[in-house]
């Protein structure tokens, strides 16, 4: 969950690895930290919360001349955010950053206290920084090679010795992109990090260990050289900025048309081809997270209208689970980023099994798009908000027409209206997103409370799960998603005068079931607010959306939520784009 990121030039290298840091906040904002080298010693610089701190600490202080440097910024795992847990960590002669989690860091402390070595932190990573030391003698990479048969867990390591004038990296289960240029060289967790000084790169794959100089990279797996084709960053990849809006949140929403525009024309010209399920039995989607409520919304269409046996779990319980795959099983991966740990671990169980794997991913370059069988490349671009917007918007897009899909290939559907409407879309969600001032009414009345619910029935029930978790991740109100048939069943306890509950009312087959729940909420005191395609009488507040096709209809309901919680979180005064304890990247168990 941690961004890492290490240069080496002819260059001072604190600019860059300040701005570095900046692209890679998104990974983690608890405390950050850099270490300079030159050829004559190594400076480390530490602050608690955002890189605007170690910023500000870094103009404060009087800074040796280098030109070689590691950053890092960090979403705490091993001790409480502080300076002194704070990365980079020093042990001897090796100063380190770290990515991941090494799962027997207790262990190998106990042994290396009983050697006479003494620790600082409360860190995982300062015990790898110790253990390589304890190794080092004159060979760096040996004295790595044998750390790493000491080490479990996951990891992305950026290694400075103080003996040496070169920067050491590598990996496992966690990204490493390393950069090259004529100016000098770059490692970081992420394109984006490295996208203003250089658009040549490669991907350090597990096992491969990465020299860097100032004119070169070698990159050695097993003792031998590997030679690394160069890549060339596509000129639209490395854009992050935030533009004229206040929030990456707010841009990214209102992206959602042009991204919809984009997938839409990448895949409507060869449908036909797009991906042949009805060659399984059955499909298992595995996801986390708003990736995971995508997955819902995919289950419910197919087997509503394409009479699909599906499995959807959670990532985090698939990979330990004893799963069957009795019949011809296809497993759909879904994930922004591509490095989510998780899902990784869940693909590779399905690949361990000779089950056939589909990714839906964003980053074409990452380990689930690489490793996975196929692959559905949704063109979000990047996704700076913590909090998943316009890339959750097109995974469901990709899941709405994959179900489609399979539908007219089994001969289930013959309605050729959802092509219409689908080029449609962008307009529609253009007209749902420029009622802001609707949406800021709401969030008025609703802004102060602490207790949410949200409830809905088949597909609007999925929905709802990902309204509710927009809510909470970003307004830190305590919100929930229920079943509308299930509140009576305990919930409803809960219910008191004036306490905002929102009711998603999409599908007219169950309309007057749920529109019950709703009014047994009402007649205990709720605030009612209903998100649905038709006037709905009798209730506080109401948004309308067009109705469209049902495969289509959650691409057009979900954008009121997440302006709705942008709203409350913006009244609220909260931090919108990095919420507190979250990362985007979820690298880590």
């Amino acid at each position: 969950m941690c961004g890492i990121i290490g240069v080496i030039g002819k260059e001072d290298p604190v600019h860059a690895l300040l701005d570095g840091l900046k692209n890679l906040e998104y990974r983690g904002y608890d405390s950050a930290g850099l270490a300079l080298k030159n050829y004559y010693q190594i400076q480390v610089i530490k602050s608690v919360g955002k890189i605007a701190n170690l910023e500000e600490k870094v103009s404060d202080t009087s800074l040796i001349p280098a030109f070689l440097g590691i950053a890092h910024t960090r979403w705490a795992t091993h001790g409480s955010p502080s300076e002194v847990n704070a990365h980079p960590h020093t042990s001897g002669k090796v100063t380190l950053v770290h990515n991941g989690i090494i799962e027997n860091a207790k262990e190998i402390k106990e042994r290396l206290v009983q050697e006479g070595i003494s620790f600082v932190s409360d860190t995982d990573t300062e015990v790898a920084a110790a253990l390589i030391n304890f190794y080092y003698e004159k060979d760096a990479i040996q004295a790595i090679d044998l750390a790493l048969n000491d080490i479990v867990g996951s990891y992305a390591f950026l290694i400075l010795f103080a003996d040496s004038n070169q920067l050491y990296a590598l990996r496992k289960d966690s990204p490493l992109v390393v950069g090259v240029s004529d100016h000098g060289n770059f490692v970081a967790s992420d394109i984006v990090a490295i996208a203003s000084w250089t658009r040549q790169y490669f991907l350090l794959e597990e096992g491969e260990i990465a020299v860097l100089s100032d004119s070169r990279v070698d990159v050695f797996r097993d003792g031998k050289t590997v030679e690394k084709n160069i890549l060339t960053l596509d000129q639209n990849d490395g854009d992050s900025s935030k533009g004229q809006y206040e929030h990456y949140m707010l841009k990214e929403i209102m992206e959602e048309p042009m991204v919809i525009e984009k997938t839409l024309n990448s895949i409507l010209d060869h449908l036909d081809t797009f991906s042949d399920l009805t060659q399984y039995e059955q499909i298992h989607i595995v996801a986390c997270g708003s990736a995971m409520y995508a997955g819902m919304i995919g289950k419910s269409l197919l087997e509503e209208y394409a009479s699909f046996p599906v499995i959807c779990e959670v990532a985090s319980e698939y990979r330990y689970k004893n799963i069957l795959y009795d019949r011809k099983t296809l497993v759909i991966l879904i994930s922004q980023s591509g490095e989510t740990a998780d899902t990784i671990a869940a693909m590779r169980k399905a690949k361990d099994a000779s089950v056939d794997t589909l990714a839906i991913v964003n980053v074409k370059t990452s380990t689930l798009a690489r490793e996975s069988d196929r692959q559905i490349f949704i063109e979000a671009g990047p996704e700076v908000a913590v909090a998943t917007t316009k890339a959750y918007i097109l995974q469901v897009f990709v899941l709405a027409l994959l179900s489609y899909q399979t539908a007219v290939s089994k001969g289930m559907v013959h309605d050729s209206s959802v092509l219409v409407e689908a080029r449609k879309l962008p307009q529609m969600i253009s007209e749902v997103l420029n009622r802001r001032d609707e949406y800021i009414k709401i969030a008025e009345k609703i802004y102060s409370q602490e207790n949410i619910f949200f409830i809905g029935r088949k597909i609007d029930y999925a929905i709802s799960l990902e309204g509710s978790l927009k809510l909470k991740e970003v307004s830190y109100i305590h919100s929930e998603a229920y079943q509308a048939g299930e509140l009576k069943h305990g919930t409803i306890s809960l219910i008191h005068e004036g306490m905002p509950l929102i009711a998603i009312l999409t599908q007219e087959d169950i309309l007057k079931k749920t529109l019950a729940n709703l009014e047994e909420a009402k007649s205990r005191g709720a605030m009612t607010i209903v998100v649905s395609n038709q006037s709905i009488p009798f209730y506080d507040m109401e948004i309308l959306v067009p109705k469209v096709n049902a495969f289509l209809q959650p691409i057009l309901v979900v954008p009121c939520l997440q302006l709705l919680a942008y709203e409350v979180a913006k009244m609220r005064g909260c931090d919108i784009d990095k919420p507190r304890n979250l990362a985007k990247s979820v690298t880590v168990e």
